[in-house]
């Protein structure tokens, strides 16, 4: 006879632990009855009917999610390897369990062929300057084919480009033919602003005839300076005019 009272009592912790579920916040339950879907319920202390309803629980928090390296051939026929990440969550628990078997695993799949396929259609220029435009094409792309499974990709981002070793000595030697060419171009502007500046001055001493012996008596100055102990410099002969025309009247 006391079997039973205990038999009873098991019974009822059994049927307790299966009804009684506990859904945290960042988790929704997706309730089946009889196998067929019912409705989704929210956090908390959650009771269902044991034997018919069947409790799914699925996570709402964002998923960070790794893309293995890619082997790329892009449209200037480079071949790259390429992996990225992408970051996306759930926001229909009903359709990521009924609508896809494994919505985290397709995810990836999905993620993988369309890395492949967009960037196969860039360039390499392309690819290494735009890469913003590239990540939000894909991240359009991956969000449109993922939105029937209740899945959104909130962004894309290209992590690591391996070039091939011939095609980094390439773009090095580029790259220092480049800066050699903005070196010779800087220093061919500034021969020209230095010859307008002496063209500007030549013409201001030939107009001033006072200007150009000056600058003659500034240079001996300067050359003084030095303690040189022989100085040989030629006269102008704008400094004798003044005496050979006085010479000439007489």
């Amino acid at each position: 006879m006391m079997a039973f009272p205990l038999f009873l009592l098991v019974l009822a912790v059994l049927v307790l632990v299966t009804a009684v579920k506990v859904v945290y916040e960042y988790e929704r339950g997706v309730v089946f009855r009889l196998g067929r879907y019912s409705c989704v319920k929210g956090p908390g202390l959650r009771i269902i009917i044991p034997l018919v309803d069947r409790l799914v629980k699925l996570s709402l928090r964002t998923v960070a999610m790794d893309v293995p390296p890619q082997d790329v051939i892009t449209r200037d026929n480079v071949s790259i390897k390429v992996n990225a990440v992408i970051y996306f969550r759930v926001v229909k628990p009903e359709k990521a369990i009924i609508e896809v078997e494994n919505y985290l695993y397709a995810t990836s799949q999905l993620a993988q062929t369309s890395l492949r396929s967009v960037l196969g259609q860039s360039e390499l220029d392309d690819l290494l300057a735009h890469r913003d435009r590239i990540n939000q094409h894909l991240q359009e792309i991956l969000d449109r084919q993922t939105d029937p499974w209740g899945v959104k990709v909130s962004n894309v981002e290209i992590k690591h480009v391996d070039l091939p070793a011939e095609m980094q000595r390439a773009m090095a030697r580029q790259a220092e033919a480049e800066r050699e060419r903005r070196s010779k171009v800087i220093h061919a502007e500034g021969e020209f602003q230095a010859s307008q500046q002496l063209t500007n001055a030549a013409e201001i001493m030939s107009s001033q005839t006072g200007s150009l012996q000056l600058r003659f008596l500034q240079t001996l100055t300067e050359i003084a300076a030095e303690k040189n102990s022989t100085i040989i410099f030629p006269m102008p002969i704008d400094l004798l005019k003044p005496f050979l025309d006085s010479k000439r009247q007489d």
